[in-house]
């Protein structure tokens, strides 16, 4: 009976839903509580109204007694079926739907990854013996949607299921769907993550004994079969791995502070002084002290002198622009206003901000200022002109824009006018190459790297990381995760003149952008010179809204599977699941398939550079926790997290407004390949 009622309850989370008492036999009608949209609120809230409603019922003489309510109240099964998703209903509702479809004369469509071949081939096709088998694998995941198998998007594992089919490795019977060979993965990686050796168990043909050369010829040469070992019937890759580890690899200016004009480098002064804690801010940052000055001396100002009083005058607006618009925001209503009005009327600073919109891909943070990397402007590269010169949208470019009688533009010809924006043009770019450039000479003193394993330290335990995931409140269980070590390789890599750190976290499973944001947080503390008792805090139930490092660093190097190995050889007869075979292939595919990757595309797209600029100049109080304000200063300081609260997608900045933190947080989750089992990759 017990187990009837909670089948009829699982739907429990839907607006209206109906169950019978199994003493009475007389229909209950319920209101179900009511779910915001793409809110995930808090199971103990759940259970508690639903137990305050059964007992409404009761009272109003519907028939339902005590025994029934304390049985509603554990069907936990099916309460949380209505929070994240029942994937058992998910499925049956699938399928129903797939099998009506079929039923219309509807054709289903094939995933990208399935063959479908026909009943004649299949017919004709040998039937060989299938074995379990652990496949050990690597891959570089640029150009991928993730490791995890999607119907219509290019994945890790949809390459593979077709290469397997392809080499005979899966027969043409099984060729349309993976859950016949019982495909399943140790880990699953998101989008352009790499993996030196990840770990798929499923049932393959593996009779021919070239078999894994066949199955590397039908892929591509950034996913490699590394060999396969023998399991029993069992054996799950996910369930039986023990932990995980990944190495995260990032440019050491990634630890430079923020640039003192920056938002966020001013901020950081500024709540140290109102706080009383500038003598120890100023000791944190005690290596890196007056670096910006001194870069903005000796590489900045002689770009400036090379160029006329006006154009000079630009430039100069423009990599300042943020901060002077900033102090206007903080001032008076009428000198706020007054300085406004100066700033709209002058011509140079109209010129130059009306180029904000080019500069989506070199500064896609910023709102109306156009950025230099690091913190001021920058203009696309990529939107050149016919003639050569790079784009800025001023009023040259307007032939119909009639000109006010005190900008000196007015007096120019058309060349000089052309002459001029071509020099403001160069004149960017050569002072973003200036910022690019200080930061690829920097390299990080001994102290600093010290003070970065110092914070990294912190993470290691069992701590609950809900603040380091997306979607999980506080009091979700699955939050806390254990980190076994996280450790940095003191010896620098030097690549092409940019000098870059290693660090490998070891543990037992990771969530959703877990390490990304694991990193993201370290960095912003050891820049910002914060305390590292910040990072303790991210532990509660408070909320923070933490950056994610880019995925260009992350690199899962390898599962573990001790406790299987264990007993493999003496109770199962089979060799251990190991990498240790593989050392020396593996090495040079990282070299020349991920690592000269990931050096290329910095190199290229200044990925990290972009990012903590994008962090540094930010509009809003977001990331002012790092400050000595804490969240104070973010503006968070509202209370611990609820459930409901702690996965709202709009939050507010300091001056009151909403900022989306969904959008922020997730640059690439709408093509993320989601797992509900969690794993970071």
């Amino acid at each position: 009976m017990r187990r009837h009622l909670v089948q009829l309850l699982r739907p429990l989370a839907q607006p209206q839903i109906r169950f019978a008492s199994w003493r009475t036999r007389k229909a209950v009608k319920v209101e179900g509580p009511t779910l915001p949209p793409a809110a995930r609120i808090d199971r103990a809230e759940i259970i508690r109204r639903t137990e305050a409603q059964v007992r409404s019922s009761v009272a109003e003489g519907a028939g339902v007694d005590e025994e029934v309510i304390q049985l509603i109240v554990v069907a936990r099964r099916g309460i949380w079926g209505g929070l994240s998703g029942d994937k058992r209903a998910a499925n049956t509702e699938a399928q129903a739907s797939k099998r009506q479809k079929l039923n219309d004369g509807e054709s289903a469509a094939l995933p990208v990854y399935a063959t479908q071949f026909d009943a004649e081939d299949i017919a004709a096709e040998e039937r060989r013996p299938k074995k379990k088998v652990a496949v050990l694998i690597g891959y570089s995941g640029t150009g991928y949607k993730g490791m995890q198998l999607a119907p219509d998007q290019k994945t890790i594992e949809g390459d593979l299921f077709k290469a397997f089919v392809a080499a005979g490795a899966i027969s043409k019977a099984n060729a349309d769907d993976p859950k016949k060979s019982s495909f399943v993965r140790c880990a699953r990686t998101d989008k352009g993550v790499h993996a030196a050796g990840n770990i798929i168990s499923l049932k393959l043909i593996v009779e021919d004994e070239d078999i894994v050369k066949k199955i590397n010829e039908a892929l591509t040469p950034q996913i490699r079969i590394w060999g396969f070992e023998r399991t029993n019937n069992s054996f799950s890759s996910y369930q039986l791995c023990d932990s995980r580890i990944y190495e995260y690899l990032i440019p050491t200016h990634s630890f430079l502070p923020p640039h003192p004009r920056s938002f966020l480098g001013r901020k950081c002064r500024e709540w140290a002084e109102k706080k009383g804690e500038l003598e120890e801010w100023e000791k944190r940052q005690d290596e890196v002290k007056g670096y910006w000055e001194k870069v903005d001396q000796e590489m900045v100002q002689p770009i400036l002198d090379e160029y006329s009083e006006d154009v000079r005058d630009v430039l100069e607006k423009a990599l300042w622009l943020t901060a002077e618009h900033e102090a206007n925001k903080q001032g008076d209503g009428d000198s706020k206003k007054g300085k406004e009005e100066t700033k709209k009327d002058d011509p140079s600073v109209r010129e130059q901000t009306n180029g904000a919109t080019q500069q989506e891909r070199m500064a896609p943070d910023v709102d109306s200022v156009v950025k230099l990397d690091g913190q001021a402007a920058a203009i696309d590269e990529d939107s050149d002109h016919e003639d050569g010169s790079a784009t800025l949208n001023t009023a040259e470019n307007d032939n119909t824009k009639s000109y006010d009688p005190n900008d000196p533009r007015s007096s120019m010809t058309k060349e000089e006018r052309i002459a001029r924006r071509k020099m403001i043009d160069e004149g960017v770019k050569r002072l973003r190459a200036a910022y690019v450039a200080a930061k690829r000479k920097y390299r990080i003193p001994e102290a600093r790297k010290q003070r970065f394993q110092d914070v990294l330290n912190l993470y290691i335990g069992t701590h609950n990381f809900w603040n380091f995931t997306v979607q999980k409140p506080f009091r979700d269980p699955s939050a806390k995760r254990v980190i076994k070590t996280f450790k940095v390789n003191f010896e620098p890599i030097l690549i092409d003149g940019t000098e870059w750190l290693s660090c490998k976290v070891h543990g037992q499973s990771f969530m959703m952008h877990q390490i990304r944001k694991m990193i993201g947080m370290a960095a912003l503390i050891v820049r910002c010179g914060t305390d590292p008792q910040r990072l303790v805090e991210a532990f509660g139930p408070t909320n923070f809204s933490i950056p994610k490092a880019p995925s260009l660093g992350l690199l899962l190097e390898r599962p573990v599977f001790d406790s299987y190995n264990k007993r493999a050889k003496s109770e199962l007869g089979k060799e251990p699941v190991t990498f240790d075979n593989y050392t020396a292939e593996m090495d040079a595919f990282k070299q020349k398939f991920i690592y000269e990757r990931m050096y290329h595309d910095e190199e290229r797209e200044n990925v990290f550079g972009n990012f903590f600029n994008h962090v540094d100049n930010f509009p809003s109080n977001t990331f002012l926790f790092v400050t000595s304000g804490g969240l104070e200063a973010s503006g968070e300081a509202d209370g611990p997290d609820t459930g409901a609260s702690s996965v709202s997608a709009a939050k507010k900045d300091g001056g009151g407004h909403k900022v989306n933190m969904t959008e922020l947080d997730s640059e690439d989750e709408d093509n993320a390949v989601r797992d509900n089992a969690g794993d970071e990759g």
